[in-house]
């Protein structure tokens, strides 16, 4: 890929805070890290024509900021809704229908300020199909994939819960990490039951906190005077299926990440070994073997000796969800923005758990229960 024609990622922030922010509600943390976003590149929302964003309108986000846009994404498929809102990001600048797109996100995912009630909507699938039936939510309906997993491809308890154990890990060098301290596969094992192979430890945590993400054209970000260097959108994909486990093409596998991934890559012309680090969504401890499995890093049934291995770790040959995930750093709900922030600190070189020499980074979001997935390689001035 050329400098001419690239999509560049200029600014990229979090929230001020993250964990539990119970003095701001969902829309001020979109434009808490709006504003952080615009800092880190040295813009203001006069420089922005675009808003992209998920949870809260992109109409209200570009209004309480001030922005008379020229373009809106307000794409809501779930936590993978910020991958796709790059995606379209890179389109809309191509074809010169905005400069500058800003892409936000905030959720009072603990604290509740300014959120609706979690239900299903009465005509959507879930509430027809599978609420009936019993299930609460997503902790009573991933395992049932998981007990299929185990029972096709042998893997151990043991082995699902290094997942967690692998995150806490990275988690410890992350001063930002909602949980920092050491974990063992009999903590793991040993914590609470969710819903059988599931522990409260393969849980993701439960947050508040926003990010955001400033793009533009490669050819305006070497145009501008800015504090850390872009990191380029080297291809982008997405993809959906069923909006409910039973409607699932495989309880095994995710169609969404699969089809999604091998877009991505194959925009991006780079190639598995070429990557040098990977943030796969993990609101569950099986979603990142399964996205290990469905990118195409290994092969099918081979992620839990692949991660036992240690190549997922510090100082493995594969470092992945290296600020320690939704399982141990944060996870407000819709969790895929975390993973960019992540990702564009591990290329930009800034990240608090550095892993060295990053070029390339493929991030992965999931919404639902694998109903929806999009992907990102991102890439340094390097790889241009």
């Amino acid at each position: 890929m050329s400098l001419r024609g690239a999509i560049a990622i200029v600014g990229a922030a979090e929230s001020t805070d993250l964990g539990k922010i119970p003095d701001k509600s969902a829309l001020e943390l979109h434009v808490d890290a709006a504003l952080n976003a615009l800092a880190d590149c040295g813009l203001t929302p006069a420089d922005v024509d675009g808003v992209a964003s998920a949870g809260e309108m992109p109409v209200d986000v570009a209004d309480y900021l001030g922005i008379v846009p020229e373009y809106l994404d307000g794409t809501n498929v779930g936590g993978s809704s910020y991958m796709l809102h790059v995606r379209h990001a890179m389109a809309a600048i191509s074809a010169g229908l905005c400069e500058t797109v800003l892409v936000t996100h905030g959720e009072s995912g603990r604290s509740r300020i300014g959120m609706t009630p979690w239900a299903p909507a009465p005509q959507s699938f879930m509430a027809q199909l599978e609420v009936p039936h019993g299930p609460v939510g997503a902790p009573s309906l991933f395992p049932i994939g998981v007990r299929r997993y185990m029972a096709e491809y042998g893997m151990t308890r043991e082995q699902l819960a290094l997942v967690p154990v692998v995150q806490r890990r990275w988690a410890a060098m992350n001063p930002r990490a909602k949980l920092r301290d050491p974990i063992t596969v009999e903590d793991v094992l040993a914590s609470p039951v969710i819903a059988d192979p599931v522990h409260l430890l393969h849980c993701c945590l439960v947050t508040d906190g926003g990010g955001a993400l400033v793009l533009t054209s490669a050819e305006r970000a070497r145009s501008l005077d800015l504090p850390h260097p872009p990191v380029y959108v080297l291809g982008a994909g997405e993809s959906s299926e069923s909006s409910v486990v039973s409607g699932l093409e495989s309880l095994t596998s995710s169609r969404a990440i699969r089809v999604g991934g091998e877009r991505a890559l194959a925009q991006s012309g780079v190639a598995h070994a070429d990557v040098d680090h990977l943030m796969i969504y993990d609101a569950f401890a099986h979603v990142p073997i399964y996205g290990l499995e469905d990118l195409g890093f290994v092969g099918r049934g081979e992620a839990p000796a692949f991660i036992e291995d240690g190549n997922t770790a510090p100082g493995g040959s594969l470092p992945m969800n290296t600020n320690g995930g939704g399982l141990s750093y944060t996870h407000t709900g819709m969790y895929g923005m975390f993973a960019i922030q992540e990702s564009v600190r591990q290329v930009r070189g800034t990240a608090p758990a550095q892993v060295d020499g990053v070029d390339v980074s493929v991030c992965t979001g999931v919404g639902g229960m694998f109903m929806s997935s999009g992907t990102l390689v991102l890439g340094s001035a390097a790889t241009l």
